[in-house]
């Protein structure tokens, strides 16, 4: 199937930017999400073997695209009510962290080596994996003690994001151990885990060896489109909400999913999101086409 790069016209943009449609489909997805997690931990127990590990691997999944996917947009809207759906969702996948690391560090940061969700030339999947698990986790605590300094916070308080995140992450998690049995416990961890590694290989294609520039003073010029890896595929755009357009999310983070748009001096995948993800776990493979690919936008990316 082929890229569609054409953006909707301004007056059917207009019209489809605030239409509730769009957001019920959202709020659809949290329901989908924990009915799907509520037949995963009931049902779990009665398979083994294959399928046992194709329940885990479909749940995964789930929590990588409804979970995350559908949480991080959510969680880049103003209103309470949705921003408590993001955080849901983050929940079944036990990345709440991401919440706020997302929004106040990798928006910031990208393209740059402040940013560990962004992976450098020649860095493979592998060793990307560890740099944005952990590094993403421990940027998240800093950006919350760095708020709560600047309110002259202690660390125990309910404005503490991070510490509540924390709690009520253990709290799901022991409520599973409890009322459905550890075996059924760490088969959720397996699948949360899988949701988590689907997002950061996301994340790896999406920004893999894009560099901003610093001016003179050593700050970091604007994000810009070409900050960002794009796809137009058809598949990905449709299975993630919009999120293969990443150069324009990047751009303006607010703009939301059905309105996302194309741009000509973007960096453009060779492939959609479901082949690049299977490309990335080839890292031999991965380096020979996106280095090559990197070469081809060389003049817009350093302009």
């Amino acid at each position: 199937m082929k890229p569609a790069a054409a953006n909707v016209g301004e007056e059917v943009e207009n019209q489809i930017k605030n239409d509730v449609f769009y957001d019920v489909i959202l709020y659809t997805v949290v329901l989908l999400q924990y009915g799907s997690l509520v037949i995963f931990l009931l049902t779990i127990f009665e398979h083994s073997g294959f399928e046992l590990m194709g329940q885990i691997i479909s749940m995964g999944i789930l929590c990588g695209t409804f979970g995350i996917n559908v949480g991080h947009e959510l969680g880049h809207r103003k209103s309470r009510f949705e921003q408590f759906l993001a955080k849901s969702l983050l929940l079944t996948s036990l990345y709440t962290h991401f919440f706020i690391e997302h929004n106040k560090g990798h928006h910031a940061h990208v393209a740059s080596d402040q940013d560990p969700s962004t992976a450098a030339l020649g860095q493979s999947i592998y060793s990307f994996w560890p740099q944005t698990v952990f590094g993403t986790y421990v940027k998240a605590w800093k950006i919350s003690g760095a708020e709560l300094k600047k309110k002259d916070l202690g660390f125990v308080n309910p404005s503490n994001e991070m510490l509540v995140f924390t709690i009520v992450q253990i709290a799901f998690i022991a409520s599973i151990g409890i009322y459905c049995g550890l075996t059924t416990l760490i088969c959720f961890l397996f699948s949360a885990t899988i949701g988590a590694l689907l997002l950061e290989t996301v994340n790896y294609i999406e920004h893999y060896g894009l560099v901003r520039k610093r001016n003179l003073n050593g700050n970091l010029e604007r994000v810009l489109p070409k900050h960002s890896w794009n796809s137009n595929h058809l598949l990905g755009r449709l299975m993630l909400f919009e999120l293969s357009r990443h150069s324009d999310h990047h751009y303006l983070a607010s703009r939301k999913y059905q309105i996302l748009r194309h741009h000509d001096d973007a960096p453009q995948m060779p492939t959609g999101y479901p082949g690049m993800i299977v490309l990335a776990l080839f890292p031999p493979i991965w380096f020979r086409v996106m280095n090559r690919q990197l070469k081809k936008y060389e003049g817009i990316i350093s302009a």
